[in-house]
C-alpha cells in the first residue's frame, strides 16, 4: 500500500465559537492510497495548519507505506523542527498521525481500539463541560460536571469562584464528580487559597490554574494545593509531557490527540504516566480520536464531553445514559462525507 494524496481542509462546524476556535480551528486530514482506501484524521490550525501540511508534510508522504506510522510521524516531526516543536506544527502532524491510523485499521478491518488492545464495546462514564453554571444539572446521567471558569476566573476573583464553585456541589449533588477548569488565569498564591477554600467540595482536579510554561509553579502546587492539579491540554508531544510525568507536577495528565502530536504521542503518554502512576484523562475524550485510547490504555475510563460543533464528524458514537461505547468498525468508524461538506478553507 502506498499514499498517493495528503489534503487537507477545514469544514465549518454548525455554531463554531466565532474566536481562534474558528480562525484557527480543527481541520480535516485525508490520505488516499493506491488501494482506494481513505484514511481520515483531524488536526488543528486553521488554514496554517493546512500550509503545514500543503508545503512541508505532503510531499514528505506521498510515496510512501502508511502502516510503518513511528517511521512517519518521527520524519514529520523532524521535517518541522525549525518551526514546529509545538503548537500549530504538531496540530497539523496530529491530524495525519490519526489518519494514518485510520488507514491501518481499515486496511485490516480492525477497530482503533482492537488494534491498542482493548475491545470494543467497553461502557466508559462521562462528564460534561459546562462554561455557565445554571447548565449544571443533577438530573442528568452524566459521572460529573466540570465547570469552566475561563470567562470570569482570574486570581482577582477569589469570592465569586468559591461562591460558583459551592453552588455547583449543591446543584449536582454530593454522589457526582465535580472539576473546575481555571484557563490559565490563576497564580500560584491563588491557587493555593481558593484550593484551601473549595476542598471541602470535593472536587476531582483544579485544571490549568497557571500558564503551561510555569513549571516552577506547579512544583509548589503539586505540593501544596488542596485539591489534584490536573493538565496538559495546551502541552505538544510526548516530550513535552516528560517533564510533567517525571517530576510528577500534574495528578491527572490531559493531551489533546487532536493538538499533541495524534494517537501515537498520546500512546507514549499514556506509558509514562503509567509507569509512574499518574492518571490520564484526555482532553475531549468522548470524541472518536481519543477514546479508543480511553478504551483500550485507561484503567480508570473517564470520557469528557466534545465540542458540539464539530457536526461534519458522522459517525460519532452517543453517549446513552451517562456513558459512550466504540462499535467494531473498522478504523475509527466514522464517515466523512467530502461531496457534502463546507468549506472554510
Amino acid at each position: 500500500m502506498k499514499i498517493t494524496d495528503v489534503r487537507a481542509s477545514q469544514p465549518i462546524g454548525e455554531k463554531s465559537p466565532q474566536d481562534w476556535r474558528t480562525s484557527l480551528g480543527q481541520i480535516l486530514i485525508a490520505i488516499d492510497t493506491d488501494c482506494g482506501i481513505t484514511g481520515y484524521g483531524v488536526g488543528g490550525g486553521g488554514l496554517a495548519g493546512i500550509h503545514v501540511v500543503k508545503t512541508v508534510l505532503r510531499d514528505l508522504l506521498i510515496g510512501r507505506n502508511p502502516e510503518d506510522i513511528s517511521q512517519l510521524w518521527s520524519e514529520m516531526y523532524q521535517a518541522t523542527l525549525a518551526f514546529g516543536r509545538k503548537g500549530i506544527a504538531v496540530m497539523a502532524i496530529s491530524g495525519i498521525d490519526l489518519a494514518l491510523w485510520d488507514l491501518r485499521g481499515k486496511s485490516e478491518k480492525l477497530p482503533i481500539v482492537s488494534l491498542l488492545g482493548g475491545f470494543p464495546g467497553k461502557k466508559i462514564p462521562t462528564y460534561h463541560t459546562v462554561w455557565d453554571i445554571q447548565d449544571l444539572s443533577s438530573d442528568s446521567e452524566h459521572a460529573g460536571y466540570k465547570l469552566h471558569l475561563g470567562k470570569a476566573g482570574t486570581a482577582k476573583q477569589q469570592e465569586p469562584i468559591v461562591a460558583s464553585i459551592e453552588q455547583a456541589r449543591s446543584m449536582i449533588g454530593s454522589d457526582r464528580l465535580l472539576m473546575v477548569d481555571a484557563w490559565m488565569k490563576w497564580d500560584v498564591e491563588s491557587t493555593i487559597t481558593i484550593s484551601l477554600e473549595i476542598a471541602k467540595y470535593q472536587l476531582e482536579w483544579i485544571e490549568e490554574p497557571l500558564s503551561p510554561d510555569d513549571l516552577a509553579g506547579y512544583k509548589v502546587l503539586k505540593d501544596k494545593s488542596a485539591v489534584p492539579i490536573a493538565g496538559g491540554e495546551h502541552e505538544f508531544t510526548s516530550a513535552a509531557f516528560r517533564p510533567l510525568i517525571e517530576q510528577k507536577l500534574h495528578a491527572v495528565l490531559q493531551p489533546d490527540v487532536c493538538w499533541c502530536g495524534g494517537l501515537t504521542e498520546l500512546i507514549k503518554i499514556y506509558t509514562m504516566a503509567d509507569e509512574a502512576g499518574l492518571r490520564v484523562c484526555p482532553h475531549r475524550g468522548c470524541e472518536i480520536w481519543a477514546l479508543h485510547a480511553i478504551a483500550a490504555l485507561d484503567r480508570n475510563p473517564l470520557a469528557e464531553t466534545g465540542r458540539p460543533w464539530m457536526t461534519w464528524v458522522a459517525g460519532q458514537p452517543a453517549i446513552q445514559n451517562g456513558i459512550i461505547e466504540i462499535s467494531d468498525r473498522p478504523g475509527f468508524g466514522l464517515t466523512i462525507d467530502e461531496n457534502n461538506l463546507k468549506i472554510l478553507y
